[in-house]
């Protein structure tokens, strides 16, 4: 598409969802009978950027946890930010910049606002809390002792400002300083500290309470990203034996090698949900920067085991073994999202499955499943319209079954939407985040094989 064809579209998308206050009423939207699939794929990545532009905090300039369109928008909501998501947003701002919905000074300046909230807001041994009040960047609690460092939630943090930081110019005095700040806050992160005088990583720890959540990390979910960050830290490392005693348990992580759902193999053992796999968000947010292709351990081919894992999800769905009203080949993707009554983690199994469908699940697969993931991106749109659809792009989750359609938005769904529609079309973001030479000290130090360069240990 040229430049003009896409400033067209993105005018009249304008006119489409308007500009401003994100709390403000969003007016009608109209949903046009039919487009084509390349002009949907460009708007829903539009749209749903917009979440990190557009429906920002002010003052911080970082994501909102979330966004309710439907009135059960809290005003104490709208201050609150969210450190993993914004990770997810900082890297959708790079896209907007590469595809022309913002400037990149526009986008610079963000970043500059950002960063310097980041740097005065509250930190545990460098690492973030998991939510902020942007107003303040004082510590939202997110549970009784939770109210110190979430090194998870930190990391996904950094996996975005590090992918930023590679896509800045040294060459340029202003992206120069950009670099140096992001570097400042990457090596203040104490992954060695989240270790607890153990081999394993800590999920938290705080002021008041020390270690009490007690949150061994050890796999697989959606962490894997955070022993990479650990062995790739510059200033406070952590040793390869924490990766394959603690996250993959001496081995343990490996599943059976004759181990099949509908056909398809799961190399590793899902935490919690071994026979039919995860959440799907388990394939998208360490692998946000981190590309899967061609990534290889002695655990798993990458790759291969998300790309698995997302079509397990959907044969589930087409299957429908509890009869939901709704499900099948163009409507399927289970992840945790909002859900009939509150936020579930769903997934493909008879408890876990409540028929609830979350459009980031299959929107965020599309490097793995493309034509699947376009053909229910092209359902949604054409058959359930203004029902699923809104400013912001996809709303989180939706149940046919309970003829329930809340119009909210959540940061951690919205973003991997962006990023990995971008991975799908260019794998800009994978090819930013591995060009970090420390992430190539950090996997080869782990045993890891990529594309990206040839592992000489095996460790």
């Amino acid at each position: 598409m040229t430049r003009i064809l896409l400033y067209v579209l993105l005018i009249a998308n304008l006119l489409l969802i308007g500009c401003g206050d994100p709390n403000k009423s969003t007016g009608e939207l109209s949903i046009p009978e039919k487009i084509s699939e390349d002009s949907l794929f460009n708007l829903v990545q539009y749209r749903t950027f917009q979440y990190f532009w557009e429906g920002a905090e002010p003052n911080s300039g970082l994501a909102r946890e979330r966004y309710h369109v439907d009135g059960e928008y809290s005003q104490n909501d709208q201050q609150v930010v969210t450190s993993g998501g914004s990770g997810f947003g900082i890297m959708a701002l790079i896209v907007g910049m590469e595809r022309g919905y913002i400037s990149r000074v526009e986008g610079l300046e963000r970043m500059e606002r950002i960063l310097g909230f980041l740097e005065s807001a509250d930190k545990f041994h460098g690492a973030f809390p998991h939510w902020w009040f942007g107003d303040t960047g004082k510590v939202k609690p997110f549970s009784s002792n939770d109210d110190g460092g979430d090194l998870v939630e930190t990391s996904f943090l950094i996996q975005g400002l590090l992918t930023f930081r590679q896509y800045m110019s040294e060459n340029s005095t202003r992206e120069s300083d950009i670099i140096s700040r992001i570097n400042s806050l990457w090596e203040g992160v104490e992954y060695d500290f989240y270790r607890n005088g153990q081999d394993v990583l800590y999920w938290h720890w705080s002021p008041n309470h020390g270690w009490k959540m007690n949150f061994a990390v050890k796999g697989y979910d959606e962490c894997l990203i955070m022993y990479v960050l650990g062995a790739s830290s510059p200033t406070h490392p952590i040793p390869a034996e924490t990766y394959h005693k603690g996250w993959a348990k001496n081995g343990e992580i490996k599943n059976d090698p004759t181990h099949e759902a509908y056909g398809y193999h799961l190399s590793l053992r899902h935490n919690g949900s071994e026979q039919n796999g995860g959440p799907l968000f388990w394939a998208h947010y360490s692998y946000l920067g981190l590309s899967p292709k061609g990534l290889k351990d002695r655990y798993a081919d990458y790759w291969e085991h998300n790309t698995n894992h997302t079509l397990i999800n959907r044969a589930w769905c087409i299957e429908n073994p509890l009869g939901f009203e709704g499900y099948g080949a163009y409507s399927w993707g289970l992840t945790s999202s909002y859900s009939t009554n509150g936020y579930a983690g769903h997934a493909p199994t008879e408890t876990r499955d409540r028929g609830v469908i979350s459009p980031t699940a299959a929107l965020s697969s599309i490097p793995y499943t493309p034509e699947y993931s376009k053909e229910a991106m092209s359902y949604w749109y054409h058959e359930l319209g203004e029902k699923v659809f809104g400013k912001y792009g996809f709303y989180d989750a939706f149940s046919e079954t309970e003829e329930w359609f809340p119009q909210r938005y959540l940061a951690i769904d919205q973003g991997p939407i962006v990023v990995m529609m971008e991975n799908h079309r260019t794998g800009l973001l994978w090819d930013l985040f591995m060009s970090a030479p420390e992430i190539k000290i950090g996997l080869e130090k782990l045993g890891f094989e990529s594309i990206y360069f040839s592992s000489e240990s095996k460790n």
